[in-house]
């Protein structure tokens, strides 16, 4: 069986490191690339700790694609640099597994226009632990049975956008079983502005960056005389290897662009 060649791109990046782990520990998978604009030339083994493995850290991907014919990227790269990454490897018909978060919805409606004329599927996750995954599909049902709702998600304070990608997705999902609803007290008012969140159909979402957080995300669910609490926790970033190593195995099986872990399991 021939393995799944990979490149990955914001390769020297804390989520790119795990995802360079990811590739070379397994053994169905193999890295014929690496993306970033620090440490250029460097072989990828002495970035994870391991012999050098003949691969270097490059920084033209279009190079990479078209010299090394990879079947999938893996892009943890930033806001800014993501769409661009994307299309370069659609061009190539090479599949892109996402986890940089950001992307707009009008970016996102070009990426499923460039996946449709270069026949290539596209797969984009929020969140690769299968943990949150959970936590997220709990969250839906939950709220069909208790609608008032707060999300607060916690990262490193690295992390560029907020709300999280996780954020955004736990509340599109409980949005789809509950209407909006106006929560607090209608006179509510806030003495520092910002302080009650970001809102979305009413419910609440804070956002706490802070150094020694990986990623955690709790929703808070409030009732008559009771709260639920759904909590996950990434204690460390290997967490995301499994979700980063289904999305590279299944991504060529997919059809058109898809969002989102729980598509997968």
């Amino acid at each position: 069986m021939d393995k799944i060649k990979v490149v990955v791109t914001g390769a020297t990046g804390k989520m790119g490191l795990e995802a360079l782990n990811t590739v070379i520990d397994a053994d169905d998978l193999e890295l014929v690339g690496a993306i970033d604009v620090k440490h250029a030339g460097m072989d990828v083994g002495y970035l994870v700790g391991v012999k050098p493995i003949g691969v270097q850290v490059n920084e033209d991907l279009a190079t990479v694609l078209k010299e090394e014919k990879p079947d999938v990227m893996v892009d943890f790269t930033n806001p800014q640099a993501v769409l661009k990454n994307i299309k370069t490897a659609l061009e190539h018909k090479v599949s892109p597994v996402v986890g940089t978060t950001g992307l707009t919805d009008s970016e996102l409606e070009e990426i499923q226009q460039e996946s449709k004329t270069n026949n290539t599927s596209v797969f984009i996750a929020p969140n690769f632990t299968i943990g949150a995954v959970l936590m997220m599909r709990f969250a839906k049902e939950a709220a069909k049975y208790m609608p008032h709702v707060e999300v607060i998600e916690q990262h490193h304070d690295e992390k560029l956008d907020a709300p999280s990608g996780t954020a955004l997705k736990t509340i599109e999902m409980i949005s789809e079983e509950r209407e909006a609803l106006r929560q607090g007290n209608i006179n509510e008012y806030e003495k520092i502005p910002g302080c009650r969140g970001g809102e979305h159909q009413g419910m609440r979402v804070h956002s706490v960056r802070l150094p020694g957080l990986v990623a955690h995300q709790e929703v808070i669910f409030g009732g008559q005389g009771q709260t639920l609490t759904i909590r996950h926790d990434s204690i460390s970033r290997d967490s995301f290897r499994p979700g980063i190593a289904l999305g590279i195995r299944k991504v060529k099986s997919l059809k058109g662009v898809v969002i989102g872990l729980e598509n997968l399991i």
